[in-house]
C-alpha cells in the first residue's frame, strides 16, 4: 500500500466506460426485482419488451455498477482482507438506459487504525454522460483489514449519520434467493467471496457472502417500493453504511422513518439477530 501522501495524490480522469438496457436490467434482476414476473411497477425495470410500450426504467443505484472498475490508482491492497464499509451516491440526474459515460475518481481521505488493525480509504467516481454533464457522484469507503501502518491520521472520518430513536415508520421485509451472488456477480464484482466456498472461509466466513453492494441495492428497493412510488426520478441521494454480511437465501428487513424529503434506515437479518446496514440515509425530492 502507497504511503500516506502517495495515495491522497491518487487520481484517475476520464475513464470511459458504456452500457445498454442489458446492464440496466441485469442488475435489476440482480437486486432481485421482477422476482414477480406479474407485478408491473418491478417489470418496468427488468423488462423491455411489453405491448403497450412504456420506458424502461434504470434502478438509481445502478449508478454503483455503470463505471465498474473505475478508481483512482492501484493501492496494492491485500484483497483477501478488504470489505466494503460505506457508500453514498449522490444522483444528479436520473440515468440514461444506455450510454456512453466517462469516470473521474480521486482519494478523498484515509485513516490508519494501526498495523494490525487496518485502514480505512475514502474515494470518489463522478459519473458523466457524452456531453460532459455530472450523472452522480459516488463515494466509497473501503476497509483494508490487512493494510495499517501507511502513515496517514488515526482520527477525523465523517460522523455517521443517526436514525431516528423512535419506532420505524414502516417496515418491509424483501427476501433473497440462495444463487443471488451468482446472479450479481455478473454485474461486474467477480470476487470469489462472493461465489467460492474456499475462498470465503480463508477470508473468515463460513460460506460466500452477499455483495455489500447488492445489499446496498435492495435498500434501494426498499425505499423505491415504500416512499419512492417505484419513481427511479426521486432519488436524490442514498447513503448507507455495512455492518454485516448477508448469506444468499436470507430475508433482510427493513425498518424505515421518514423526516421531510429524509428516509432514514436499517435493515436486519432477524434469523440472525444482527445488523446488516446501519446509518442509512435516502434523500428523495
Amino acid at each position: 500500500m502507497p504511503k500516506y501522501d502517495e495515495l491522497m495524490a491518487l487520481k484517475n480522469l476520464g475513464q470511459k466506460y458504456a452500457y445498454t438496457d442489458r446492464e440496466v436490467m441485469l442488475y435489476a434482476v440482480g437486486i432481485g426485482m421482477g422476482a414477480d414476473p406479474m407485478d408491473e411497477k418491478e417489470l418496468a425495470y427488468v423488462n423491455e419488451a411489453v405491448f403497450s410500450p412504456r420506458p424502461l426504467k434504470v434502478v438509481p443505484t445502478f449508478a454503483s455498477v455503470a463505471a465498474w472498475g473505475a478508481n483512482p490508482g492501484e493501492m496494492n491492497l491485500n484483497r483477501l482482507m478488504v470489505v466494503d464499509g460505506e457508500r453514498d451516491i449522490t444522483f444528479h440526474k436520473p440515468l440514461p438506459v444506455a450510454a456512453n459515460i466517462t469516470a473521474d475518481s480521486s482519494v478523498l481521505g484515509a485513516w490508519d487504525k494501526g498495523r494490525d488493525k487496518g485502514a480505512v480509504i475514502r474515494h470518489e467516481t463522478v459519473l458523466k454522460g457524452e456531453n460532459g454533464e455530472q450523472l452522480a457522484t459516488l463515494v466509497a469507503s473501503r476497509f483494508a483489514r490487512g493494510d495499517g501502518g501507511f502513515g496517514g491520521p488515526s482520527e477525523g472520518q465523517p460522523e455517521p449519520h443517526k436514525v431516528p430513536t423512535r419506532g420505524p415508520d414502516k417496515s418491509v421485509d424483501i427476501s433473497t434467493r440462495p444463487d443471488q451472488a451468482l446472479i450479481y456477480r455478473l454485474c461486474g464484482d467477480r470476487n470469489p467471496l462472493h461465489s467460492d466456498p474456499e475462498f470465503a472461509k480463508r477470508a473468515g466466513f463460513p460460506k460466500p457472502i452477499l455483495h455489500g453492494m447488492c445489499t446496498y441495492g435492495i435498500t434501494c428497493r426498499g425505499i423505491l417500493q415504500t416512499y419512492a412510488d417505484y419513481d427511479a426520478g426521486a432519488f436524490k441521494q442514498h447513503a448507507v453504511r455495512f455492518s454485516s454480511p448477508v448469506y444468499p437465501g436470507e430475508t433482510v428487513t427493513m425498518n424505515m422513518w421518514k423526516d421531510g424529503d429524509v428516509i432514514s434506515f436499517e435493515a436486519k437479518v432477524k434469523a440472525r439477530g444482527v445488523t446488516v446496514i446501519k446509518s442509512g440515509r435516502t434523500v428523495l425530492g
